[in-house]
Protein backbone atom coordinates (compact mmCIF):
# COMPACT_ATOMS: atom_id res chain seq x y z
CA UNK A 1 0.00 0.00 0.00
CA UNK A 2 1.43 3.44 -0.92
CA UNK A 3 2.65 5.62 1.92
CA UNK A 4 0.36 8.39 3.18
CA UNK A 5 1.77 11.87 3.64
CA UNK A 6 0.98 12.79 7.24
CA UNK A 7 0.36 16.43 6.25
CA UNK A 8 -2.50 15.25 4.04
CA UNK A 9 -4.12 13.78 7.16
CA UNK A 10 -3.85 17.16 8.89
CA UNK A 11 -5.24 18.99 5.85
CA UNK A 12 -8.17 16.58 5.46
CA UNK A 13 -9.13 16.83 9.13
CA UNK A 14 -8.82 20.60 9.35
CA UNK A 15 -10.79 21.24 6.15
CA UNK A 16 -13.48 18.97 7.59
CA UNK A 17 -13.71 21.44 10.50
CA UNK A 18 -12.78 18.85 13.13
CA UNK A 19 -10.49 19.10 16.13
CA UNK A 20 -8.21 16.23 17.07
CA UNK A 21 -10.63 15.15 19.80
CA UNK A 22 -13.66 15.29 17.48
CA UNK A 23 -11.88 13.46 14.67
CA UNK A 24 -10.59 10.70 16.94
CA UNK A 25 -14.14 10.04 18.15
CA UNK A 26 -15.71 10.13 14.67
CA UNK A 27 -13.05 7.91 13.09
CA UNK A 28 -13.35 5.46 15.98
CA UNK A 29 -9.76 5.61 17.16
CA UNK A 30 -9.44 4.18 20.66
CA UNK A 31 -6.80 4.43 23.31
CA UNK A 32 -4.35 1.53 23.40
CA UNK A 33 -1.33 0.52 25.47
CA UNK A 34 -1.75 3.55 27.70
CA UNK A 35 -1.90 6.01 24.78
CA UNK A 36 -5.05 8.15 24.54
CA UNK A 37 -7.07 8.12 21.31
CA UNK A 38 -6.32 11.78 20.56
CA UNK A 39 -2.59 11.16 21.03
CA UNK A 40 -2.75 8.22 18.65
CA UNK A 41 -4.32 10.45 15.99
CA UNK A 42 -1.72 13.15 16.65
CA UNK A 43 1.01 10.54 16.14
CA UNK A 44 -0.51 9.62 12.78
CA UNK A 45 -0.56 13.29 11.76
CA UNK A 46 3.09 13.71 12.78
CA UNK A 47 4.06 10.69 10.73
CA UNK A 48 5.17 8.69 13.77
CA UNK A 49 2.67 5.96 12.87
CA UNK A 50 1.01 4.82 9.63
CA UNK A 51 -2.77 4.56 9.29
CA UNK A 52 -4.30 1.24 8.30
CA UNK A 53 -6.52 1.04 5.23
CA UNK A 54 -9.70 0.49 7.30
CA UNK A 55 -8.78 3.61 9.25
CA UNK A 56 -8.29 5.60 6.02
CA UNK A 57 -11.69 4.41 4.78
CA UNK A 58 -13.28 5.78 7.97
CA UNK A 59 -11.34 9.04 7.63
CA UNK A 60 -12.50 9.41 4.03
CA UNK A 61 -16.12 9.02 5.17
CA UNK A 62 -15.88 11.38 8.16
CA UNK A 63 -13.71 13.98 6.44
CA UNK A 64 -15.88 13.82 3.29
CA UNK A 65 -12.97 13.15 0.98
CA UNK A 66 -12.44 10.44 -1.65
CA UNK A 67 -10.08 7.73 -0.47
CA UNK A 68 -7.60 8.59 -3.24
CA UNK A 69 -7.15 12.07 -1.73
CA UNK A 70 -5.17 10.53 1.12
CA UNK A 71 -2.53 9.30 -1.33
CA UNK A 72 -1.72 12.76 -2.69
CA UNK A 73 1.93 13.79 -2.49
CA UNK A 74 0.90 16.69 -0.26
CA UNK A 75 -2.02 18.93 0.66
CA UNK A 76 -3.53 20.91 -2.25
CA UNK A 77 -2.49 24.54 -2.27
CA UNK A 78 -6.07 25.75 -2.35
CA UNK A 79 -9.34 24.21 -1.26
CA UNK A 80 -11.80 27.03 -0.70
CA UNK A 81 -13.51 26.68 -4.06
CA UNK A 82 -12.10 30.02 -5.16
CA UNK A 83 -13.02 33.49 -3.94
CA UNK A 84 -16.54 33.16 -5.34
CA UNK A 85 -17.34 30.41 -2.85
CA UNK A 86 -16.37 32.10 0.40
CA UNK A 87 -19.12 32.47 2.99
CA UNK A 88 -20.44 35.82 4.17
CA UNK A 89 -18.21 37.76 6.58
CA UNK A 90 -19.00 36.61 10.09
CA UNK A 91 -21.47 33.96 8.90
CA UNK A 92 -19.07 31.06 8.69
CA UNK A 93 -17.15 28.90 11.12
CA UNK A 94 -14.57 26.15 10.50
CA UNK A 95 -17.33 23.53 10.55
CA UNK A 96 -19.65 25.57 8.33
CA UNK A 97 -16.86 26.31 5.86
CA UNK A 98 -16.02 22.60 5.75
CA UNK A 99 -19.65 21.71 5.01
CA UNK A 100 -19.88 24.34 2.28
CA UNK A 101 -16.62 23.15 0.74
CA UNK A 102 -17.85 19.54 0.79
CA UNK A 103 -21.18 20.53 -0.78
CA UNK A 104 -19.47 22.45 -3.59
CA UNK A 105 -17.08 19.55 -4.24
CA UNK A 106 -19.94 17.08 -4.46
CA UNK A 107 -21.94 19.20 -6.85
CA UNK A 108 -18.93 19.96 -9.02
CA UNK A 109 -18.28 16.22 -9.21
CA UNK A 110 -21.89 15.58 -10.22
CA UNK A 111 -21.67 18.31 -12.82
CA UNK A 112 -18.45 16.89 -14.30
CA UNK A 113 -20.07 13.45 -14.62
CA UNK A 114 -23.08 14.97 -16.39
CA UNK A 115 -20.82 16.80 -18.82
CA UNK A 116 -18.72 13.68 -19.46
CA UNK A 117 -21.87 11.68 -20.23
CA UNK A 118 -23.05 14.43 -22.59
CA UNK A 119 -19.76 14.39 -24.44
CA UNK A 120 -19.79 10.61 -24.69
CA UNK A 121 -23.28 10.70 -26.23
CA UNK A 122 -22.60 13.70 -28.52
CA UNK A 123 -25.06 15.87 -26.60
CA UNK A 124 -22.51 18.45 -25.50
CA UNK A 125 -23.77 21.44 -27.46
CA UNK A 126 -22.51 24.80 -26.14
CA UNK A 127 -25.21 27.02 -24.67
CA UNK A 128 -24.87 30.50 -26.18
CA UNK A 129 -26.41 32.35 -23.23
CA UNK A 130 -23.68 31.26 -20.78
CA UNK A 131 -21.32 34.24 -20.63
CA UNK A 132 -23.38 36.18 -23.20
CA UNK A 133 -23.69 39.27 -20.99
CA UNK A 134 -19.96 39.32 -20.29
CA UNK A 135 -19.16 39.06 -24.00
CA UNK A 136 -21.62 41.85 -24.77
CA UNK A 137 -19.88 44.32 -22.44
CA UNK A 138 -16.27 43.39 -23.14
CA UNK A 139 -15.50 40.81 -20.47
CA UNK A 140 -14.14 41.46 -16.99
CA UNK A 141 -12.63 44.84 -17.89
CA UNK A 142 -15.92 46.13 -19.23
CA UNK A 143 -17.83 44.74 -16.28
CA UNK A 144 -15.53 46.36 -13.76
CA UNK A 145 -15.90 49.74 -15.45
CA UNK A 146 -19.70 49.55 -15.70
CA UNK A 147 -20.10 48.57 -12.05
CA UNK A 148 -18.38 51.76 -10.88
CA UNK A 149 -21.08 54.23 -11.93
CA UNK A 150 -24.72 54.15 -10.88
CA UNK A 151 -26.11 55.10 -14.30
CA UNK A 152 -24.00 52.42 -15.99
CA UNK A 153 -25.09 49.84 -13.42
CA UNK A 154 -28.72 50.70 -14.11
CA UNK A 155 -28.23 50.27 -17.87
CA UNK A 156 -26.40 47.00 -17.29
CA UNK A 157 -29.25 45.81 -15.07
CA UNK A 158 -31.82 46.57 -17.76
CA UNK A 159 -29.72 44.80 -20.38
CA UNK A 160 -29.48 41.69 -18.19
CA UNK A 161 -33.23 41.81 -17.48
CA UNK A 162 -33.95 41.84 -21.21
CA UNK A 163 -31.62 38.89 -21.76
CA UNK A 164 -33.33 36.93 -18.97
CA UNK A 165 -36.74 37.81 -20.39
CA UNK A 166 -35.73 36.38 -23.77
CA UNK A 167 -34.36 33.28 -22.06
CA UNK A 168 -37.43 32.65 -19.87
CA UNK A 169 -40.05 34.06 -22.20
CA UNK A 170 -41.54 37.54 -22.31
CA UNK A 171 -44.92 36.16 -21.24
CA UNK A 172 -43.71 35.62 -17.67
CA UNK A 173 -43.15 39.25 -16.66
CA UNK A 174 -44.72 40.19 -14.35
CA UNK A 175 -48.45 39.40 -14.39
CA UNK A 176 -48.04 35.69 -15.17
CA UNK A 177 -45.74 35.25 -12.18
CA UNK A 178 -48.20 36.96 -9.86
CA UNK A 179 -51.06 34.83 -11.18
CA UNK A 180 -49.53 31.55 -10.03
CA UNK A 181 -51.49 30.07 -7.09
CA UNK A 182 -48.52 29.83 -4.72
CA UNK A 183 -44.86 30.78 -4.46
CA UNK A 184 -43.92 27.15 -5.05
CA UNK A 185 -45.98 27.12 -8.25
CA UNK A 186 -44.09 30.21 -9.41
CA UNK A 187 -40.76 28.54 -8.70
CA UNK A 188 -41.88 25.42 -10.54
CA UNK A 189 -42.75 27.53 -13.58
CA UNK A 190 -39.43 29.40 -13.54
CA UNK A 191 -37.50 26.20 -12.94
CA UNK A 192 -39.15 24.58 -15.96
CA UNK A 193 -38.20 27.53 -18.18
CA UNK A 194 -34.61 27.58 -16.86
CA UNK A 195 -34.22 23.84 -17.42
CA UNK A 196 -35.71 24.12 -20.90
CA UNK A 197 -32.82 26.50 -21.70
CA UNK A 198 -30.30 23.82 -20.68
CA UNK A 199 -29.70 24.56 -16.99
CA UNK A 200 -29.87 21.91 -14.26
CA UNK A 201 -31.67 23.42 -11.25
CA UNK A 202 -31.15 21.54 -7.99
CA UNK A 203 -32.32 22.08 -4.42
CA UNK A 204 -29.67 21.27 -1.82
CA UNK A 205 -29.23 22.46 1.73
CA UNK A 206 -27.25 19.71 3.43
CA UNK A 207 -24.95 16.75 2.85
CA UNK A 208 -27.60 14.10 3.33
CA UNK A 209 -28.76 14.61 6.91
CA UNK A 210 -30.26 17.34 9.08
CA UNK A 211 -27.01 17.36 11.09
CA UNK A 212 -25.29 18.98 8.10
CA UNK A 213 -28.03 21.49 7.24
CA UNK A 214 -26.72 24.86 6.05
CA UNK A 215 -28.51 28.01 7.13
CA UNK A 216 -29.50 30.62 4.54
CA UNK A 217 -27.19 33.08 6.32
CA UNK A 218 -24.35 30.98 4.89
CA UNK A 219 -25.74 30.64 1.37
CA UNK A 220 -29.03 30.98 -0.45
CA UNK A 221 -27.76 29.59 -3.73
CA UNK A 222 -24.82 29.34 -6.06
CA UNK A 223 -24.09 28.75 -9.71
CA UNK A 224 -21.58 26.40 -11.30
CA UNK A 225 -21.03 27.98 -14.69
CA UNK A 226 -20.38 25.66 -17.61
CA UNK A 227 -21.11 26.21 -21.29
CA UNK A 228 -22.67 22.73 -21.65
CA UNK A 229 -23.92 21.60 -18.23
CA UNK A 230 -24.53 24.67 -16.05
CA UNK A 231 -25.82 23.96 -12.54
CA UNK A 232 -27.86 26.28 -10.33
CA UNK A 233 -28.13 25.17 -6.71
CA UNK A 234 -30.73 26.66 -4.38
CA UNK A 235 -30.71 26.19 -0.62
CA UNK A 236 -33.72 23.98 0.09
CA UNK A 237 -33.79 25.34 3.66
CA UNK A 238 -34.78 28.79 2.41
CA UNK A 239 -38.36 30.04 2.16
CA UNK A 240 -40.20 29.10 -1.03
CA UNK A 241 -40.81 32.72 -2.13
CA UNK A 242 -37.02 33.23 -1.99
CA UNK A 243 -36.34 30.29 -4.34
CA UNK A 244 -37.54 32.22 -7.41
CA UNK A 245 -35.40 35.23 -6.56
CA UNK A 246 -32.33 33.06 -6.04
CA UNK A 247 -32.90 31.21 -9.30
CA UNK A 248 -32.99 34.49 -11.24
CA UNK A 249 -29.96 35.76 -9.33
CA UNK A 250 -27.96 32.65 -10.26
CA UNK A 251 -29.13 32.78 -13.87
CA UNK A 252 -27.57 36.25 -14.01
CA UNK A 253 -24.31 34.68 -12.81
CA UNK A 254 -24.57 32.31 -15.77
CA UNK A 255 -25.15 35.21 -18.16
CA UNK A 256 -21.86 36.56 -16.83
CA UNK A 257 -20.25 33.14 -17.18
CA UNK A 258 -19.28 33.20 -13.51
CA UNK A 259 -19.64 30.63 -10.76
CA UNK A 260 -20.34 31.87 -7.27
CA UNK A 261 -22.56 32.24 -4.28
CA UNK A 262 -25.66 34.34 -4.62
CA UNK A 263 -29.01 35.29 -3.19
CA UNK A 264 -27.47 37.32 -0.40
CA UNK A 265 -27.97 41.06 -0.30
CA UNK A 266 -24.34 42.04 -0.78
CA UNK A 267 -23.66 45.74 -1.06
CA UNK A 268 -21.30 45.87 -4.03
CA UNK A 269 -20.10 44.46 -7.29
CA UNK A 270 -21.41 41.41 -9.03
CA UNK A 271 -23.62 40.26 -6.16
CA UNK A 272 -25.31 43.66 -6.12
CA UNK A 273 -25.81 43.48 -9.88
CA UNK A 274 -27.33 39.98 -9.69
CA UNK A 275 -29.62 41.11 -6.86
CA UNK A 276 -30.76 44.11 -8.87
CA UNK A 277 -31.43 42.04 -11.98
CA UNK A 278 -33.44 39.39 -10.12
CA UNK A 279 -35.47 41.92 -8.16
CA UNK A 280 -36.13 44.13 -11.20
CA UNK A 281 -37.24 41.06 -13.16
CA UNK A 282 -39.70 39.98 -10.46
CA UNK A 283 -40.74 43.43 -9.32
CA UNK A 284 -40.43 46.18 -11.97
CA UNK A 285 -40.44 49.77 -10.80
CA UNK A 286 -43.93 50.31 -12.20
CA UNK A 287 -45.30 47.59 -9.92
CA UNK A 288 -43.22 48.70 -6.95
CA UNK A 289 -45.10 51.99 -7.00
CA UNK A 290 -48.26 50.09 -6.05
CA UNK A 291 -47.02 49.50 -2.50
CA UNK A 292 -49.05 51.75 -0.27
CA UNK A 293 -46.94 52.50 2.79
CA UNK A 294 -48.29 55.52 4.67
CA UNK A 295 -45.87 58.38 5.16
CA UNK A 296 -44.30 58.15 8.61
CA UNK A 297 -45.36 54.53 9.14
CA UNK A 298 -43.49 52.69 11.87
CA UNK A 299 -41.71 49.37 11.35
CA UNK A 300 -44.76 47.29 12.28
CA UNK A 301 -46.95 49.06 9.74
CA UNK A 302 -44.26 48.90 7.06
CA UNK A 303 -43.86 45.20 7.74
CA UNK A 304 -47.59 44.63 7.42
CA UNK A 305 -47.84 46.50 4.12
CA UNK A 306 -44.88 44.66 2.61
CA UNK A 307 -46.17 41.27 3.80
CA UNK A 308 -49.58 41.85 2.21
CA UNK A 309 -48.08 43.10 -1.06
CA UNK A 310 -45.61 40.16 -1.20
CA UNK A 311 -48.19 37.50 -0.41
CA UNK A 312 -50.48 38.65 -3.23
CA UNK A 313 -47.61 38.36 -5.75
CA UNK A 314 -45.69 35.26 -4.57
CA UNK A 315 -42.67 37.42 -3.73
CA UNK A 316 -40.08 37.28 -0.98
CA UNK A 317 -40.72 39.96 1.66
CA UNK A 318 -37.00 40.60 1.99
CA UNK A 319 -36.71 41.13 -1.75
CA UNK A 320 -39.56 43.64 -1.71
CA UNK A 321 -37.90 45.50 1.15
CA UNK A 322 -34.65 45.49 -0.82
CA UNK A 323 -36.40 47.06 -3.82
CA UNK A 324 -37.81 49.76 -1.54
CA UNK A 325 -34.31 50.40 -0.22
CA UNK A 326 -32.91 50.76 -3.75
CA UNK A 327 -35.75 53.14 -4.62
CA UNK A 328 -34.98 55.27 -1.54
CA UNK A 329 -38.41 54.50 -0.12
CA UNK A 330 -36.87 53.16 3.12
CA UNK A 331 -33.44 53.72 4.64
CA UNK A 332 -30.79 51.07 5.27
CA UNK A 333 -31.46 50.90 9.02
CA UNK A 334 -35.14 50.17 8.33
CA UNK A 335 -34.22 47.55 5.76
CA UNK A 336 -31.97 45.79 8.25
CA UNK A 337 -34.70 45.76 10.89
CA UNK A 338 -37.22 44.38 8.43
CA UNK A 339 -34.81 41.76 7.14
CA UNK A 340 -34.05 40.58 10.69
CA UNK A 341 -37.77 40.33 11.47
CA UNK A 342 -38.55 38.43 8.27
CA UNK A 343 -35.72 36.01 8.94
CA UNK A 344 -36.95 35.37 12.48
CA UNK A 345 -40.54 34.90 11.30
CA UNK A 346 -39.40 32.44 8.67
CA UNK A 347 -37.38 30.44 11.20
CA UNK A 348 -40.34 30.27 13.55
CA UNK A 349 -42.61 29.08 10.74
CA UNK A 350 -40.00 26.51 9.67
CA UNK A 351 -39.70 25.17 13.21
CA UNK A 352 -43.48 24.90 13.52
CA UNK A 353 -43.65 22.99 10.24
CA UNK A 354 -40.89 20.62 11.32
CA UNK A 355 -42.68 19.94 14.61
CA UNK A 356 -45.91 19.32 12.71
CA UNK A 357 -44.15 16.90 10.36
CA UNK A 358 -42.68 14.97 13.29
CA UNK A 359 -46.11 14.58 14.85
CA UNK A 360 -47.75 13.53 11.60
CA UNK A 361 -47.51 10.33 9.60
CA UNK A 362 -48.27 12.20 6.41
CA UNK A 363 -46.07 14.29 4.19
CA UNK A 364 -44.13 13.51 1.02
CA UNK A 365 -42.20 10.27 0.73
CA UNK A 366 -38.41 10.00 0.50
CA UNK A 367 -38.50 9.56 -3.27
CA UNK A 368 -40.87 12.47 -3.83
CA UNK A 369 -38.54 14.74 -1.86
CA UNK A 370 -35.40 13.48 -3.59
CA UNK A 371 -36.95 13.83 -7.06
CA UNK A 372 -38.06 17.36 -6.27
CA UNK A 373 -34.56 18.28 -5.15
CA UNK A 374 -32.86 16.72 -8.18
CA UNK A 375 -35.20 18.43 -10.61
CA UNK A 376 -36.95 17.16 -13.75
CA UNK A 377 -34.04 17.84 -16.13
CA UNK A 378 -31.48 15.89 -14.10
CA UNK A 379 -33.92 13.01 -13.63
CA UNK A 380 -34.75 12.89 -17.34
CA UNK A 381 -31.08 13.11 -18.31
CA UNK A 382 -30.10 10.28 -15.95
CA UNK A 383 -32.97 8.11 -17.16
CA UNK A 384 -31.93 8.55 -20.80
CA UNK A 385 -28.27 7.90 -20.05
CA UNK A 386 -29.17 4.71 -18.18
CA UNK A 387 -31.39 3.53 -21.03
CA UNK A 388 -28.58 4.09 -23.54
CA UNK A 389 -26.08 2.48 -21.14
CA UNK A 390 -23.95 5.61 -21.14
CA UNK A 391 -24.15 5.56 -17.35
CA UNK A 392 -23.76 2.73 -14.88
CA UNK A 393 -26.11 2.52 -11.92
CA UNK A 394 -23.24 3.57 -9.65
CA UNK A 395 -22.53 6.74 -11.66
CA UNK A 396 -26.23 7.49 -11.95
CA UNK A 397 -26.49 7.28 -8.16
CA UNK A 398 -23.65 9.78 -7.75
CA UNK A 399 -25.25 12.18 -10.23
CA UNK A 400 -28.59 11.99 -8.42
CA UNK A 401 -27.04 12.06 -4.94
CA UNK A 402 -28.63 8.80 -3.78
CA UNK A 403 -27.61 5.20 -3.09
CA UNK A 404 -27.36 2.86 -6.11
CA UNK A 405 -30.25 0.81 -4.76
CA UNK A 406 -32.49 3.89 -4.99
CA UNK A 407 -31.74 4.77 -8.63
CA UNK A 408 -34.49 2.63 -10.17
CA UNK A 409 -37.23 4.23 -8.12
CA UNK A 410 -35.75 7.70 -8.61
CA UNK A 411 -35.84 7.57 -12.41
CA UNK A 412 -39.20 5.82 -12.61
CA UNK A 413 -41.54 8.17 -14.52
CA UNK A 414 -43.78 9.97 -12.04
CA UNK A 415 -46.87 12.09 -12.36
CA UNK A 416 -46.34 15.76 -13.27
CA UNK A 417 -46.31 18.45 -10.58
CA UNK A 418 -45.28 15.95 -7.89
CA UNK A 419 -43.26 17.75 -5.23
Amino acid sequence: MPAVNSQVLVWARETAGLTLHEAAAKVGIRGARGVAAVDRLAALERGDERPTRPMLVKMARQYRRPLLAFYLNGPPRRDDGGPEFRTLPGAGSPKTDALVSALVRRLRSRQSMVRAAMEAEDEADPLPFVGALARRIGGDAGLKELLQRRTDRMRLTQLAVKMLARLFGEDLRPARCYAEPTAEDLFRLLRARAEASGVFVLLAGDLGSHHTALDVVVFRGFALADDMAPFVIINSNDSKPAWSFTLLHEMTHLLLGRSGFGGTFAARGIERLCNDVASEWLLPSSVLDQIAIPLGADTDEQQSCIARFSRERNLSRTMVAYRLLCADRIDRATFRRLRARYREHWRQARDRQRAKNRDSDGGPTYYVVRRHRAGPRLLDFTRRMLDSRALSTTKAARILGVKPSHVGEMVRPSTPRQT
